[in-house]
C-alpha cells in the first residue's frame, strides 16, 4: 500500500537524489565553488564546443613493407642459429611485396626455407589454422618468402588496433582534454578534440603521424656516403640524413643494436650546455643488448635514427651499461618533447596519412548550444504546460517527478565524464517525452480507478500496479534498442543511445519510486477525500 512506503525506498530515494543533484551541480554553479567535488561538468563534443577533427588512415604498403622488414631481422636470427646458415646482409632484402632470401651454400636452401616457414606457423594449440607465410624457391635459387592474403589482412586489423592505442597514448600524453577517438571502417581512425584551434590541429596532426620508429645503429665509417643513394638499401647498409651535421647523409649498418620497444621511457630534459634534449630508459633486455654492443664497439661512432633520419651520431667512448642515455640534437623544448611523447606511446606498425581535416569553428558551436538549450526549455516548458492542464494536481506530481529525473540524468553523465554533443541533446528531449508517458499512463490508470469507484488510496494504489507492467515493458524495448545502436553504431549514434540508455534507466527509477513517493507523502499528509483528476 502507498501509505506504508517502506523504509528502505524512502532512504533509496532520498539518497539517489541528493547524490544526482550533487553530481549535477557542476553544470550550473561555477566549478570554483565545487572544488571539493570529485567530478566536474559535462564536456562538451566538437558540434557544441568547437574544434578539430582528424580522419586518419593505415597506409596498407608501408604496413606490408614494415612486417617484412620485421620478418627479415627474425629470418636473420633464425639463420644463424645452429646450425648455421649463412647469408650474406646484402643477400636479404625486400623486393615489392616479398622478402627475397639467398643463403651463401644452395645446399642449405632445403633448410633455410623449413625454418623460415617456422616463423609463419601458428601458435601451439591453434588447430586448423594455416602458416601466415607462403615460402617458394625461385628458378634462380633465391628464397621467396611472403605473407599470406588471409595473414596480411589480420595484420592489418591488429595494425588499426595498435595505431588506435597509439594514437590515444600520443593524445593523452600531450595533455589534450576528452579527446574522441574512435575506429571507423576498416582502415580508418577519427580523432575529434574539442576547443582545438587550426594551429594546434597542425601540431597535433604531427605527434600523431610521426611512426616513431626509433633504432641504434652503428656508423659505418669505412663506407663512403657518396656511393649511396640516400634511403636505399646496398650491402647490408644504408645512407641516412644526418641531422645532427646538417642533413649530410651518413651510412649505417642496417641490422640495428636496439629498437625503440626496447625503452621504458623518454622525457624531454637538457643537457650540460642547458640544450633541450630527450632523456631515455631501457628495459633490462635492451640495457643488456645496448650493454654488450658498445662493449664490442668502443671508440666507434652509433647512430641515433628517428624515422630515417639520423639524430645523433655519438661516439662510444666506454661501455654503457646503465641502461639510460641522452637524444642530443638540435631540438627546440617544443620538438624535444613532441618527440618524448611519441617515444614514450611507441611506434605506429605503419605511418598514419591524413584522409581528411577540419576545424569547426567555436562560434558555431556556441550557436548549437544556443538551439539545444533552447530546445530543451521549450520542450520542458510544454510538457509542464500539458501535464498540469490534463491532469492538475497529479500533474504537478508528474513534473516534479520530471525535473529530477533532468537532474539525475545530468548527474550521471556527469559522474561517468561524458561528452554531450547534440545528438546527446536529443536523446535527452526524448527521455523526457518517454519519462511524461510513464506518468501519463499512470494518470490515466488512476482516473479510470476513480471512475470505477474505488476510493483514493485505492485509485492510486491499482494505478501504479496496473501501469506498471507497461512501463517496464515499453523502457525494456528502447532500453534494447539503445544498447544495440551503443555497440553497433559510432560516433553521434553512440552519444544518442549513451544518453538514451541513462535516461531510460532515469526515467523509470523517477517513475516507479519518485513519483510513487511523491503520491504517498500526499495521501499520507493530506488525507484526500476526492483525486483532483
Amino acid at each position: 500500500m502507498l501509505l506504508k512506503f517502506p523504509a528502505w525506498k524512502v532512504v533509496l530515494v532520498i539518497v539517489t537524489l541528493t547524490i544526482g543533484t550533487i553530481l549535477c551541480l557542476p553544470n550550473i554553479v561555477s566549478e570554483k565553488y565545487l572544488g571539493w567535488l570529485p567530478t566536474g561538468p559535462m564536456t562538451l563534443g566538437l558540434d557544441l564546443k568547437g574544434g578539430a577533427s582528424i580522419l586518419l588512415e593505415v597506409d596498407p604498403e608501408e604496413l606490408r613493407a614494415n612486417k617484412l622488414s620485421e620478418l627479415s631481422t627474425s629470418v636473420r636470427e633464425e639463420l644463424r642459429k645452429q646450425p648455421r646458415i649463412a647469408v650474406r646482409a646484402e643477400d636479404r632484402k625486400v623486393e615489392g611485396g616479398a622478402l627475397v632470401v639467398r643463403v651463401s651454400n644452395p645446399a642449405d636452401a632445403a633448410a633455410a626455407i623449413d625454418r623460415i616457414e617456422k616463423l609463419g606457423a601458428p601458435p601451439v594449440g591453434a588447430i586448423g589454422q594455416p602458416n601466415s607465410l607462403v615460402v617458394t624457391q625461385r628458378a634462380d635459387g633465391a628464397i621467396e618468402a611472403k605473407y599470406t592474403d588471409q595473414a596480411f589482412q589480420k595484420l592489418q586489423t591488429d595494425a588499426l588496433s595498435s595505431s588506435i592505442e597509439a594514437v590515444r597514448r600520443r593524445a593523452d600524453n600531450t595533455g589534450l582534454v576528452e579527446p574522441n577517438i574512435q575506429k571507423q571502417g576498416d582502415s580508418r581512425i577519427i580523432v575529434e578534440v574539442p576547443g582545438l584551434n587550426a594551429a594546434e590541429m597542425v601540431t597535433l596532426i604531427d605527434t600523431l603521424t610521426q611512426a616513431g620508429v626509433l633504432t641504434f645503429n652503428l656508423v659505418d665509417v669505412e663506407a663512403n656516403a657518396a656511393d649511396y643513394e640516400v634511403g636505399v638499401e646496398r650491402n647490408g647498409r644504408i645512407a641516412l640524413p644526418d641531422d645532427s651535421i646538417g642533413g649530410a647523409p651518413q651510412v649505417i649498418f642496417l641490422d640495428a643494436i636496439i629498437r625503440g620497444s626496447d625503452l621504458s621511457g623518454a622525457q624531454q630534459g637538457f643537457d650540460d650546455s642547458n640544450r633541450p634534449n630527450i632523456q631515455f630508459q631501457l628495459h633490462p633486455g635492451g640495457a643488456a643488448k645496448f650493454g654488450r654492443a658498445t662493449s664490442a664497439n668502443v671508440g666507434r661512432p652509433f647512430a641515433i635514427v628517428l624515422d630515417n633520419r639520423i639524430v645523433s651520431a655519438p661516439n662510444i667512448n666506454s661501455p654503457i651499461m646503465s641502461g639510460s642515455g641522452q637524444i642530443t640534437g638540435s631540438f627546440t623544448i617544443q620538438e624535444a618533447e613532441q618527440t618524448a611523447v611519441i617515444l614514450r606511446s611507441g611506434a605506429l606498425p605503419a605511418k598514419l596519412k591524413v584522409a581528411e581535416r577540419r576545424v569547426v569553428d567555436a562560434s558555431l558551436g556556441a550557436d548549437s548550444i544556443r538551439a539545444g538549450v533552447t530546445a530543451t526549455v521549450v520542450g520542458i516548458v510544454l510538457i509542464t504546460i500539458f501535464m498540469i492542464v490534463a491532469y492538475g494536481l497529479l500533474g504537478v506530481f508528474a513534473i516534479i517527478a520530471l525535473y529530477f529525473n533532468l537532474i539525475l540524468m545530468m548527474g550521471i553523465l556527469s559522474g561517468f565524464g561524458a561528452t554531450m554533443t547534440l545528438p546527446g541533446i536529443a536523446g535527452i528531449l526524448l527521455t523526457m517525452g518517454m519519462a511524461v508517458d510513464a506518468n501519463v499512463l499512470i494518470n490515466e490508470r488512476i482516473r479510470d480507478e476513480k471512475k470505477a469507484g474505488r476510493s483514493v488510496v485505492s485509485s492510486v494504489d491499482v494505478g501504479f500496479d496496473q501501469a506498471m507492467a507497461t512501463i517496464i515493458d515499453a523502457n525494456a524495448t528502447h532500453f534494447i534498442a539503445g544498447l544495440v545502436m551503443f555497440q553497433l553504431g559510432s560516433g553521434p549514434i553512440r552519444g544518442f543511445a549513451l544518453t538514451l540508455a541513462v535516461g531510460i534507466a532515469t526515467s523509470l527509477f523517477t517513475s516507479v519510486m519518485v513519483a510513487r513517493f511523491i503520491f504517498a507523502l500526499w495521501l499520507k499528509w493530506t488525507r484526500p477525500k476526492y483525486i483532483p483528476i
